[in-house]
């Protein structure tokens, strides 16, 4: 079943940092960024298979916003999920919203986006937009 999962209050995740939360057995990275903008991606580093990507270094490449592993340092975009370095690297992308002061993510992760499309063709949670 597939439905929005209380994770923690806006308030508990510090600005440009993470949280990791258990989503229907996955664990999920939920990011605040500055400007107070919530991002959520999988939690599980590919290149070194720890599951630490709540812990990475949350900065910007070029405007858009990303994370850095915090073993290997791969940064990985945080609107499309995929590896700067190795475009063919992406990590799963969650629907996360704020919602009466609370964090909510989605249990199931979003469609996948051609890497090829720039963050102009996304909203802030990863979605095509309509």
């Amino acid at each position: 079943m597939t439905d929005w999962v209380d994770v923690c209050p806006y308030d508990a995740i510090y600005p440009d940092t993470g949280v990791s939360a258990l989503i229907d057995g996955r664990q999920v990275a939920v990011y605040r960024l500055g400007d107070g903008s919530l991002h959520a991606l999988s939690n599980h580093d590919p290149f070194s298979g720890a599951n630490v990507m709540s812990r990475g270094i949350v900065g910007d490449r070029g405007g858009k916003p990303n994370v850095a592993s915090p073993i290997y340092k791969q940064p990985f975009n945080l609107r499309t999920g995929v590896c700067y370095e190795d475009g063919s690297v992406r990590l799963d992308v969650y629907p996360v919203r704020r919602r009466s002061g609370r964090v909510e993510v989605f249990s199931a992760p979003a469609e996948p986006l051609a890497p090829e499309l720039d963050d102009e063709t996304l909203d802030g949670a990863g979605y095509k937009r309509k």
